[in-house]
């Protein structure tokens, strides 16, 4: 069986390409995979690990990549419970890279949802549906 990277990689450009899309650049790629990156790595600490795995296996190659780079199941992080901690923790993740793509918590609120609007293009209801569950109460709304 033959991998096609190719593939994978085109298919993860334009799932970023619709996320920049969303943000009113299309050509921006740049900032909008550093802010899928950033809102999928606080999202997974939300989660169980059995949850995130049910979650990506829906999501393009390259997003699921993004999804588990970097991710240390052992470790325990610290699970936010209100919309500004999910949005700060969002912020830190990106400064954490040294970029600081938002200068308001309104735009990168704004910026966060795009991201999710996109995921729901590629995961099933059922799918939003049981991550939805894993997080805390005020926290659901990110995923409609």
């Amino acid at each position: 069986m033959q991998i096609n990277f190719d593939k994978y990689a085109q298919t993860g450009r334009d799932f970023v390409k619709k996320i920049a899309t969303k943000l009113g650049d299309p050509d921006d790629l740049e900032v909008a995979g550093r802010l899928l990156r950033s809102t999928l790595h606080v999202l997974r600490d939300q989660s169980t690990p059995e949850e995130s795995v049910q979650f990506i296996s829906q999501l393009p190659m390259f997003v699921k990549a993004l999804y588990v780079d970097g991710w240390k199941l052992a470790s325990k992080k610290g699970r936010v419970r209100r919309m500004e901690n999910f949005i700060d923790a969002v912020s830190k993740q990106n400064h954490t890279h040294g970029n600081d793509d938002f200068s308001s918590d309104g735009g990168l609120s704004y910026a966060i949802g795009a991201v999710f609007q996109v995921i729901k293009e590629y995961v099933s209801e059922g799918g939003i549906e049981d991550m939805r569950r894993t997080l805390p109460e005020e926290l659901r709304p990110l995923l409609g």
